[in-house]
């Protein structure tokens, strides 16, 4: 027979097929039971709401997000070359799986109020994603060869988290609209649909963390 934790790690692992082959409007209670051949109200015996199985789908997201950033960034030499790995990672992860990182971000996931009391909240994955890029900001800045945020001479820098929220959402604006066609527009770039190459993403990531680190001087 089988035991309820492997059940409850099956629900889950349905989910998170769901959402990358189907995308995040997939993910009824009813259809998740469905294909892990319970009844369609076993679920519930191990979330106590639809938000709470949702959210650990989307956990699983940032855990695949976190470890492709670590690999991606454990053969860099300086902590702005971990930067850009890390988001070309990112961006490349948000357009290679749209339904899963939409699922990620989804503000009624992260409101813990929505929640019963008990369950972990999703923002628990979330902000060690951030306090990851404020890491890397405060230590690009500590970088000798890194120039400082350009602006006026005597303009002091903003705090480090403040610069990586900027940077992040920078990031997440570039994979959105990227997703929805607009950065090829804009840039006559790959067709709608397309990744873009790694040439076109290097390009992007490297003005992104220009705009807001500076260039590297040397």
């Amino acid at each position: 027979m089988e035991s309820e934790s492997s059940l409850r790690e099956r629900l889950i692992g349905v989910g998170v097929e769901l959402v990358t082959t189907e995308g995040s409007a997939s993910l009824g209670l009813r259809e998740i039971a469905r294909r892990a051949g319970v009844s369609h109200g076993a679920p519930r015996r191990y979330f106590p709401t639809h938000h709470a199985l949702l959210s650990e789908i989307a956990r699983r997201g940032f855990e695949d997000l976190g470890a492709r950033l670590t690999a991606a960034i454990a053969d860099t030499t300086s902590s702005r070359a971990q930067l850009q790995a890390a988001a070309r990672v990112y961006v490349g992860y948000a357009l290679e799986h749209r339904g899963m990182f939409e699922l990620m971000f989804r503000h009624d996931l992260l409101d813990s109020e929505q929640h019963a009391s008990g369950e972990r909240r999703l923002r628990e994955s979330t902000l060690p994603l951030f306090e990851r890029i404020v890491a890397l900001v405060a230590q690009c800045r500590a970088e000798p060869n890194t120039a400082h945020r350009p602006g006026a001479p005597n303009e002091a820098a903003p705090p480090s988290a403040v610069t990586a929220a900027a940077l992040w959402s920078n990031l997440h604006g570039i994979a959105q609209l990227w997703a929805f066609g607009s950065l090829q527009l804009a840039l006559d770039a790959s067709p709608a649909g397309e990744a873009p190459g790694r040439d076109q993403l290097d390009q992007l990531v490297a003005a992104v963390l220009n705009a807001h680190l500076g260039p590297v001087t040397s």
